[in-house]
């Protein structure tokens, strides 16, 4: 059958970007399906850092509340003196707090951990929420003396409506996927991610400077903690594991405005790190680890010509060449999250949102690479001038700060009544 020549010069081109792509997913994929969690045995002394910052009193409190029952030795709160209410509703439970007068959350997380007094220090958002069995899971591959660090499984806290069922599924793919790659082929994951991970106290204290005067291209790093952290681990020849078993659960955005600016400044900060990266020696010492931030990196460009090629194809009315594209796109995309479409059937039907997000997200990169000096947080009311962290706003002018009366009586009434039983320090 003789095809007119636009469907060759549409299609070759895209077909060998399809077959590349592809045989890079294999790459991850192979490796990830032989991906198991560590099962045997191992408990070490555990601490819980965790710094808090405007979070909604439900979430909080349903947050401490899983935490304490996971049987850790202490759960330390590293809480902003602007935060009133969270103050309010961390002195109900047996918790040491800590209130801070410093922006920032690199400067709460070293206070935490060198309150803590433990072998291990978890250091965990404060809007995450731990299943019964966390502690006990993320023990479990610190039995090997060469890991300093592991992470854990996320899923959406009440993953509901278009956003948060996405975020869902892109959070499965990592899981399933790129984490348990990493972790199969040379115990390396990139980035333990900040709502949850666990190192080992030691390492945390000889890294802390490190952490703490971080700077890009002579500006300093104000976010991108969890990716600072884990480099630092793996640069000093440690290991990192993710332990899949274990698996927590926290908030997200639901609108449009502030999940660009969260994705932003993810992008922003695994844009600095991978590239630094890149450019040492010790990377290489984990070529697939080096593999994967390469492979990011390219597909955030790559990624986009699949809808350029749509357009195209509409442009000049080749409808097969669009339909038969949009179906691959359907299918292609629902093999990749299959594990995701195994826990969530319905998800089958969210994929053409998933392909269109993912698009969105390419572009949101390509802006963070052109944007790759600035450091602002975004979502919190702190950013970098004249080479400070600084607060942006007044500490107790932000929107938590301002609920109505009734709404926060309702938001504290969940809260079970407990005599107060925290320690509280000033911290200045």
């Amino acid at each position: 059958m003789n095809l007119p020549v636009y469907y060759y010069v549409l299609g070759t081109p895209l077909g060998v970007l399809g077959l590349f792509r592809w045989a890079c997913w294999l790459a991850r994929r192979i490796p990830a399906v032989l991906y198991r969690p560590v099962l045997a045995e191992h408990r070490l002394s555990m601490s819980l850092v965790v710094p808090v910052y405007q979070e909604d009193p439900q979430i909080f409190a349903a947050a401490i509340e899983s935490w304490l029952a996971n049987d850790v030795d202490e759960v330390i709160l590293v809480i902003d003196a602007s935060d009133r209410i969270c103050q309010e509703i961390a002195r109900r439970y047996p918790v040491t707090v800590v209130v801070t007068t410093v922006p920032g959350k690199r400067d709460a997380l070293r206070r935490g951990w060198r309150k803590a007094t433990t072998d291990l220090v978890a250091l965990v958002d404060s809007d995450t929420v731990w299943a019964p069995d966390v502690a006990i899971e993320v023990c479990k591959p610190f039995a090997d003396p060469r890991i300093g660090g592991v992470g854990t499984r996320q899923s959406v806290y009440g993953a509901r409506g278009f956003l948060a069922r996405i975020t869902d599924m892109f959070l499965d793919h990592r899981y399933f996927d790129e984490n348990a790659s990493q972790t199969y082929l040379g115990r390396s994951v990139s980035c333990l991610s900040g709502r949850t991970a666990i190192y080992r106290r030691h390492l945390l204290l000889e890294i802390e400077d490190d952490f703490m005067d971080e700077t890009f291209w002579g500006v300093p790093c104000l976010s991108g903690d969890d990716k600072r952290l884990t480099t630092l681990i793996l640069e000093r020849g440690h290991l990192t594991y993710m332990q899949r078993t274990a698996e927590v659960w926290s908030t997200f955005p639901d609108q449009w405005r502030i999940f660009f600016r969260q994705r932003l400044r993810w992008a922003r900060n695994t844009w600095r790190s991978d590239l630094r990266a890149l450019s040492r020696p010790w990377v290489w010492r984990h070529p697939f680890l080096a593999y994967t931030m390469v492979d990011k990196a390219v597909s955030g460009f790559t990624l986009l010509l699949g809808p350029i090629f749509m357009v195209v194809a509409l442009v000049h009315q080749n409808w097969i060449f669009a339909a038969v594209l949009a179906l691959w796109w359907q299918i292609s995309r629902s093999a990749k999250l299959l594990p995701h479409i195994r826990r969530r059937p319905s998800s089958f039907f969210l994929v053409p949102g998933y392909v269109f997000v993912s698009w969105v997200m390419a572009l949101i990169k390509i802006q963070a690479l052109l944007t790759i000096r600035r450091q602002r947080w975004l979502t919190r009311q702190v950013a970098v001038e004249n080479g400070e962290v600084v607060r942006t706003s007044q500490p107790g002018a932000h929107l938590h700060q301002q609920q109505e009366p009734e709404a926060q009586a309702r938001a504290e009434g969940r809260e079970q009544q407990r005599p107060s039983q925290s320690r509280t320090e000033a911290a200045v």
